[in-house]
């Protein structure tokens, strides 16, 4: 067993650059496992930093001065930033309000319509199974209600946390777009002066992680404008809080599309029923995600490494579990990385011994 494990270790770690790279990696997993809640702020920084960066090389390119150009892309951002929190976040939250007002009467009316289908498709469905589903959604309604009870309970420190963050992420945001280079250069210097290994994967990484994150905050803002347009021409109730629920339903591949259908279907069957807006509106649904799948993901991730879906339904699970939301975000460049320093590790091909 001895020498099974001291051949393995001499085939994957026999090269000093390797054990360094091993080192890294772990010594970076383990920093944001401890302190990712703390460093918050900054991740948040530099994810923002990384959507912009793009824009900010496409004025250099065009001999904008790079100050400028991080002035520019920094006030479009302020700017973007200041409707979001005077526009969008009063509407969303009025829309919030006053769905859970109604939440009563929709569970009064989806009870309805739930007992109509003994008498529709007696086969099919029985009373008590449909009495079952009733007294289940009224349980998770009640655990709901007892979560919002909660959460306004302990508003103060979360609008606290959202104050610093409004204070720190923006300047945060600043200077990672202007000090890149030196930020860099000063990471650099703490590395060994061979790192061949480094580079490969570090160059590699930074421009899946950089694609990753531009293309996925473009399909979000692409699918919520989308469908607030749609929802909003056909009329729906809540349309800018059910387009944000559909716009972030992107970060989570396969699993987020279908779980965001289920209260597009509820307010939808709410408000119109078995109607013919109804199915003009799952028609217009079911469009759009074609779209967002077949269309938009292959011109936005096209030079993304391919992954299997297993691979990242599973990324997704293990990184959100770990990290919530962020872990969720970076599930797909996180299993990419995996992948990269896989496929770049040096390994010694075990010896054969000769046949005799």
């Amino acid at each position: 067993m001895f020498n099974v494990l001291r051949g393995w270790v001499q085939r994957y770690f026999s090269d000093e650059q390797a054990v360094v790279l091993a080192v890294l990696l772990f010594l970076a997993f383990t920093v944001v496992l401890t302190f990712g809640g703390m460093l918050a702020p900054v991740l948040a920084g530099m994810v923002l930093a990384f959507l912009m960066q793009g824009l900010v090389n496409a004025l250099e390119r065009l001999k904008v001065p790079s100050g400028v150009a991080v002035g520019l892309v920094f006030t479009l951002f302020m700017g973007a930033l200041a409707v979001f929190l005077l526009v969008l976040v009063p509407l969303l939250w009025h829309q919030l309000i006053t769905l859970f007002n109604e939440l009563p009467g929709m569970l009064g009316k989806w009870q309805s319509l739930l007992l109509l289908l003994p008498e529709r498709y007696p086969h099919l469905v029985s009373d008590e199974q449909v009495l079952r589903a009733i007294e289940s959604v009224r349980g998770e309604i009640g655990k709901f209600g007892q979560w919002a009870l909660g959460f306004s309970l302990s508003s103060l420190p979360l609008l606290v946390s959202a104050m610093i963050y409004l204070v720190l992420v923006p300047i945060l945001v600043f200077f990672f777009l202007k000090d890149r280079e030196l930020i860099a250069r000063w990471v650099v210097g703490y590395l060994p002066r061979e790192r061949t290994l480094l580079n490969r994967v570090g160059d590699e990484m930074n421009r899946q992680i950089a694609n990753y994150i531009r293309g996925k905050g473009i399909e979000i803002l692409i699918c919520g404008i989308a469908t607030y347009i749609a929802f909003i021409s056909l009329g729906l109730n809540y349309a800018a809080l059910l387009a944000l629920l559909v716009g972030l339903s992107v970060v989570v591949p396969y699993v987020g599309a279908v779980v965001v259908t289920v209260p597009v279907t509820l307010i939808a069957l709410f408000q119109w029923g078995w109607g013919d807006q109804f199915i003009y509106l799952m028609v217009t649904y079911a469009i759009i995600q074609a779209l967002d799948g077949n269309v938009l993901v292959p011109l936005l991730f096209s030079e993304a490494v391919s992954l299997h879906p297993v691979a990242i339904i599973c990324a997704v699970l293990l990184f959100g579990g770990l990290w919530g939301f962020w872990g969720i975000f970076f599930a797909i460049p996180l299993a990419t990385l995996f992948k990269a320093v896989l496929d770049a590790w040096p390994r010694q091909e075990p010896s054969v011994a000769p046949l005799l």
